[in-house]
């Protein structure tokens, strides 16, 4: 059928069913989620109770899910790898839920304990975030996070930007909380008046970033532009590396001011923080002129291109590396706020291994 024949009011009518599935669905999900994540904790306590008071067998979980299967033929998630893992789920949140499991009671464990969860572990922490990220996203947290607030995070993380378990592994092995937020060098203090504002901002950038599609078959440094084109290629990754809120507007954006033609590198638009974000790429050593000619292009923005209901625009300088006491003093006097992060390819080794191995010239030798 033709939607060009339909009334207008018959595909009004199909436009406000559909957003009421959509919307009936995702809170069916969301509702489902929390009874799985209920029904594993209370049989994760029931297990542990049962398992690590020496009550049972060492074959008993094993045993249990074999008889499950025959008792419930295509049962899935209770696997005794899944059971073992429902125990670690209650081991590891049952001191922040303060509450012991009885032996009778497999139900409706966690709705009455959420309040203390809430002030246990942190005031702001939304406890709907908790109840929808999947169970296995929380056994990969619970298997990769040792701190509280580190799982937290990436809780928090998972649910308000729909991490696949994919993208939930990457963030683990890159170590993501420990480089949020730390992006050590801004003006953002003295430049961002909003606490809130500034909070989300620090949030948002890390003090390096680890661009492995960059793979760069060149002698020498290569130049900013190769750089650039890479990324552009590569531009899922790259919105990956920094957070799945930023959307790319484009490369060598071009602003006007006063008949004379500036371009950025990368301008990008962030959705959490409501902000324009301008990235200048530079493929050696931070210097204290770059700081000057951010300023100049956050100053455009917000003149030429920033909507009136919008934040004052970002600049981060992405460099190859940066002294601190540099950047410290190029940021003094200035007045549009803006930070420095470092990144490495694929083919470099983090700082801590350049530190142990040799270097090249001693390989060689060795050789």
């Amino acid at each position: 059928m033709e939607l060009s024949h339909i009334s207008q009011d018959y595909l009004l009518a199909v436009k406000d069913i559909k957003k009421a599935i959509l919307k009936s669905r995702y809170q069916a999900a969301k509702h489902a989620n929390k009874e799985l994540l209920t029904l594993y904790y209370s049989v994760g306590g029931y297990i542990s109770m049962h398992s690590r008071e020496a009550c049972w067998g060492s074959n008993a979980i094993n045993t249990i899910a074999k008889v499950l299967q025959q008792e419930l033929p295509g049962l899935r998630g209770f696997s005794s790898t899944n059971i073992k893992n429902m125990r670690t789920f209650y081991e590891q949140w049952c001191s922040c839920l303060n509450r012991q499991t009885a032996s009778d009671d497999l139900v409706g464990l966690i709705d009455g304990s959420f309040d203390k969860f809430r002030q246990t572990v942190s005031d702001d922490f939304p406890l709907e975030a908790f109840f929808m990220v999947g169970f296995s996203h929380h056994i990969a947290i619970l298997a990769n996070v040792k701190q509280v607030d580190e799982r937290l995070f990436y809780i928090r993380k998972c649910a308000e930007e729909f991490w696949s378990f994919r993208t939930l592994k990457y963030k683990l092995t890159e170590e993501l909380y420990r480089k949020k937020g730390s992006i050590r060098q801004t003006n953002f203090e003295d430049t961002l008046r909003d606490e809130d504002f500034k909070q989300r901002a620090l949030r948002s950038f890390k003090d390096e970033y680890l661009l492995d599609f960059i793979n760069i078959e060149e002698p020498e440094e290569p130049d900013e532009r190769v750089i650039e084109n890479e990324i552009i290629l590569n531009i899922k990754n790259f919105i990956m590396a920094f957070g799945s809120d930023f959307a790319f507007i484009g490369n060598q954006y071009h602003i006007e001011v006063d008949g004379h033609d500036y371009y950025i590198d990368l301008l990008f638009y962030s959705r959490k923080l409501r902000s324009l974000i301008a990235f200048e790429l530079k493929r050696g050593a931070f210097r204290p002129e770059y700081t000057g000619k951010l300023n100049f292009y956050l100053s455009a923005l917000d003149e030429y291109v920033k909507l009136p209901d919008e934040n004052p625009s970002i600049g981060i300088v992405l460099c190859k590396s940066k002294s601190e006491k540099i950047v410290e003093l190029s940021f003094r006097d200035t007045s549009k706020p803006m930070g420095v992060a470092s990144f490495r390819t694929s083919k470099e080794l983090p700082r801590m291994l350049r530190e142990v191995l040799p270097d090249m010239e001693e390989i060689r030798r060795l050789l």
